[in-house]
């Protein structure tokens, strides 16, 4: 007995298990794990987010879209995000008591980074990922973990889940029962690297498995995958997490298991510790019809009550990170962060005659529905930025004279916010019940509320808003007015409740519990009284005034804008509305998240080439999460800005003015047009990404200007024996009047193989091996020295083998691709024998 109590003080988690019930395991099991006193553990939902930023639990430093994160090449800067998204996290747990029951989006269990290739700019998720390529995202990825998780492994400041594992990256429509057919090779070249990295540099301490299927098994219920290849080949000993729902999957769609209690055992003994969803409530009717044992239950639950146990949230543990005061949110140290990143995620694409940087007096016409935008700023999976610039505010503020007009919907048939200048003099009226508690004037009647306050001295639920202006249409016509207030993700069963009246005639008045309610108005063009009231009940809505406006009107609106300026600024692109995770939109172009044609919607193209006909320069900034292609001759200047973060206006103002030199470099292609591309649903990799693409695109990956020129000499690159690291040293040197960034990007050639590859095989055109990004003064010139890992340096046979050849290898290092901007060849020549390297 003495024994027993000695055995159970020093592992209390086994002795806890070994309490337990198989129903009380099989709880704690899911994600959204209920409070179990006999156990002493608290309510604990796993599920929370932060791709870039803190998300869905209220006000939170908003940083760049994780694409625009990667467009930086940072991975310092990244680290940097990673560690103040675990700060703002620690500071909200510390703002109750440890022992505290938590919910959803509540936990320090961040399910993030997305380091799944974007390998297609159709897919609307892409806009999470660090883009195409697998060792630039796996750099990335490694940064970003580390700042979440901290120094201290024995601590984690908070855990990271690398997802989706493996080999998923759209269609959204039919995700849940998809099966991907990749090659042996592509598995080992494309879609493994990055999570390799982030498990075995990184050493995240989570990892999520996919919806998918892989040759016809789920991979959540994949041995060879989440056993084999991630435990065994990588040594990864943390605890795997469903996506959500994807165990109920394995019978519902991928008809793998009949039932529930067969889905859940395949799960488990495939390698799934964790259930995002309540299948595992099964469990228990699985051990009894012998799928699964016990043992298995209890290795699963032993890895989550050790993370809760490590994070000092159970057990009686203790944190060094409790020190966090819970007003550690959204500080302006954490903004700097933001706009730093803002900035160097801006990617100056082309520069005609010299274009930009304009100056402070330049008279601009701010043009497009992307100008003016919350959601553009905040992208997917995002907090409540507590001071959003979005690109109109920023340029307003730096210019002397700016002068804006929407001219256009993003596409066919999808409304926008309703522009600043269609609701003249809009004041805002917040109270409680007869209590007056805040009126101002607001620039458009579009909120992020996502449990979180609309103003200081505003609770976060349980408030009214009345919000009157004049309505003052561009031309008459007819208008759809929206109310929109989709913003809930899930189990949302309080909706709020909206009255709009526009010239004295009600057209709503009722809950809003689909999350959008739509009217359609006739206009003469002249200002009308709107009042719109909303009863704040809900805490996960937002609430936006939307409209689909007639084209003219808007149109020429714009155009007399652009007339009476300098200089256009075109913001134009996509939006969240648009492309993200199975969004319920279908209009010409998008599909249920996913786009159908990579060109920039219809609406746009016109407005473009409305403006290029008025004679005047036209700046065209691209606010997108995905490759948009554009026609270059519709601008002199183009700039990729992504979904730029809180901070995104003011980057983009002090880039347009040169305050800040751009440095951003593209982590995708931009190809010229959607008949470059294969198969959406093809997951071959032949003719996908700079790497096997033969084709001529608009910008290559690595692309970006400067507003200074940088140059390139004395390239030399030195190695030995097949399997050992190459080092390539390049002096570089800012040659022009202004202090820059650059970002020195090495690419490597291999030597052929001994097999020729299929007709089905992809062809390595050339693969990223290492980059570093310097800050060069003007005049001044560095040396600078690359190391390239073996791993960078393998081919990968059809088999899936990566080994390191002898022979000649060719290695270009330059400010982006070969043939694109300043660089040069280098060759090193590799002796020995074949090296296979592991897996």
């Amino acid at each position: 007995m003495i024994w027993l109590l000695l055995a159970q003080a020093a592992d209390p988690i086994a002795a806890t298990i070994a309490g337990m019930t198989i129903d009380q395991k099989a709880a704690q099991l899911q994600s959204s794990a209920p409070a179990d006193a006999s156990a002493g553990l608290p309510a604990y939902d796993w599920w929370n987010e932060g791709l870039h930023g803190l998300a869905r639990n209220g006000p939170a430093t908003v940083f760049p879209q994780a694409i625009g994160l990667a467009a930086t090449w940072d991975p310092d800067l990244l680290a940097r995000v990673g560690d103040v998204v675990a700060t703002e996290a620690r500071a909200k747990f510390n703002a109750r008591p440890a022992g505290a029951d938590r919910r959803l989006y509540e936990g320090l269990t961040i399910w993030s980074p997305n380091v799944n290739i974007f390998r297609d700019p159709r897919w609307g998720r892409g806009q999470e990922t660090y883009g195409e390529d697998p060792y630039l995202t796996g750099r990335l990825a490694v940064a970003f973990i580390g700042g979440l998780q901290g120094p201290d492994p024995r601590h984690p400041k908070v855990i990271a889940t690398p997802k989706h594992f493996a080999v998923h990256s759209g269609p959204e429509a039919g995700r849940d029962g998809f099966d991907a057919d990749p090659s042996p090779h592509d598995l080992e070249a494309t879609y493994f690297p990055a999570f390799r990295m982030a498990v075995t540099e990184g050493k995240a301490r989570s990892l999520m498995c996919a919806y998918n299927a892989v040759h016809g098994t789920p991979v959540c219920a994949l041995p060879s995958l989440l056993i084999d290849r991630l435990r065994r080949d990588w040594g990864f000993a943390g605890f795997t997490v469903s996506d959500c729902d994807a165990v109920a999957n394995i019978a519902l769609f991928h008809h793998y298991r009949p039932d529930a209690a067969g889905a859940a055992a395949a799960a488990l003994t495939g390698g799934t510790d964790l259930n995002c969803g309540s299948s595992y409530a099964a469990l228990p009717e699985a051990v009894a019809r012998g799928l699964v044992g016990e043992a298995a239950v209890d290795a699963a639950l032993t890895k989550l009550l050790t993370a809760r146990r490590d994070l000092g949230i159970a057990f009686g543990a203790a944190s060094p990170w409790s020190r966090i005061a819970p007003s550690d949110v959204a500080t302006p140290a954490h903004h700097a962060v933001a706009l730093e990143a803002a900035r160097k995620a801006i990617v100056l694409l082309q520069n005609a005659h010299g274009l930009l940087p304009l100056k402070p007096a330049t008279r601009l016409a701010v043009i497009g529905a992307d100008a003016d935008d919350l959601g553009v700023l905040e992208g997917n999976y995002h907090g409540t930025a507590t001071a959003p610039v979005t690109p109109l505010d920023g340029l307003t503020a730096r210019f002397a004279q700016v002068r804006y007009a929407q001219g256009s919907v993003l596409a066919e048939g999808a409304p926008v916010v309703m522009p600043r200048t269609a609701l003249r003099d809009l004041t805002a009226t917040y109270s409680i019940g007869d209590r007056t508690l805040l009126t101002r004037n607001e620039p458009r009647i579009d909120r992020n509320l996502a449990r979180a306050a609309p103003a200081p001295g505003v609770p976060t639920t349980g408030w009214r808003a009345r919000w009157t202006a004049q309505f003052t249409p561009p031309g008459p016509g007819r208008y759809r007015l929206v109310i929109d207030q989709a913003q809930c993700w899930k189990d949302c069963t309080v909706h709020d409740r909206a009255t709009l009246r526009l010239g004295g005639r009600l057209l709503h008045d009722g809950p809003l519990p689909k999350g959008r309610v739509e009217m359609e108005v006739e206009s003469d063009g002249t200002p009308q009284p709107l009042i719109l009231d909303l009863d704040h009940r809900s805490e996960d809505e937002s609430i936006r005034l939307l409209w689909l406006p007639p084209a003219e009107p808007l149109l020429a609106e714009a155009v007399a804008a652009a007339k009476a300026a300098d200089v256009v600024v075109l913001v134009a692109g996509l939006s969240p509305d648009l492309e993200g995770e199975a969004l319920p939109v279908q209009v010409p172009g998008f599909v249920g998240g996913d786009r159908t044609d990579i060109a920039l919607p219809a609406p746009q193209r016109r407005l473009a080439a409305a403006l290029r006909a008025t004679g005047k320069p036209v700046v065209l900034v691209l606010a997108s999460g995905s490759a948009v292609a554009v026609d270059p001759a519709d601008a002199d200047a183009i700039l990729a800005l992504w979904y730029p973060g809180e901070a995104g206006g003011t980057a983009l103002a002090d880039t347009l003015a040169g305050a800040s030199n751009p440095s951003g470099r593209l982590p995708v292609t931009l190809y010229r047009a959607t008949s470059d591309l294969p198969a959406f649903v093809d997951y071959g990799m032949k003719e996908r990404t700079y790497r096997y693409f033969t084709g001529t695109p608009l910008w290559g990956f690595g692309h970006g200007l400067s507003y200074t020129r940088f140059a390139y000499d004395r390239a030399a690159a030195r190695g030995g024996i097949a399997g050992a690291p190459v080092t390539v040293r390049v002096r570089v040197a800012d040659r022009g009047a202004r202090a820059g960034d650059e970002v020195v990007q090495a690419y490597v050639v291999p030597p052929a193989g001994d097999a020729r590859p299929r007709l089905t095989d992809p062809v390595l055109q050339r693969q990223l091996a290492a980059f570093a990004r310097i800050t060069l003064a003007p005049g001044e010139a560095r040396d600078v020295t690359l190391t390239l890992d073996p791993r960078m340096l393998a081919s990968v046979d059809r088999d899936g083998t990566r080994r390191v050849l002898p022979g000649r290898y060719r290695i270009w290092i330059g400010g982006g691709q070969p043939g694109d901007g300043a660089g040069q060849w280098s060759e090193v020549t590799l002796t020995g024998a074949a090296v296979v390297l592991p897996r």
